[in-house]
């Protein structure tokens, strides 16, 4: 079983292929640092809006990085919580969209 996991809870996007036993084949994080410390800390819109562009292409880097297509992948996870509700909801639909697309748990 192989797995693809989803993490948007604050100003990082990720994206990770692993397998059941654990094995971690890629592992693609983008970081929003740069972009919030103008502000001197996360700004909750602004990480949101930048889940939505990046979460499709560190996916994509990831499934290159793990030499996988969607296809392969069993299941879809996602992270739920703690964190900002807006980057959660990014990141919750974008699981839920591929899961259902792709007719996987």
């Amino acid at each position: 079983m192989v797995i693809l996991g989803i993490e948007t809870s604050c100003d990082e996007t990720a994206a990770a292929v692993v397998t059941q036993e654990g094995k971690v084949l890629s592992s693609v994080v983008s970081s929003q640092a740069a972009l919030h410390v103008r502000y001197g800390g996360v700004v909750p819109e602004i990480a949101s809006r930048r889940h939505l562009e990046l979460v499709t292409p560190v996916v994509r880097e990831a499934l290159a990085e793990a030499e996988t297509t969607f296809d392969e992948i069993s299941r879809v996870a996602v992270t739920q919580g703690p964190g900002l509700v807006g980057a959660l909801l990014v990141g919750i639909s974008a699981a839920k969209g591929m899961a259902w697309a792709g007719r996987k748990p």
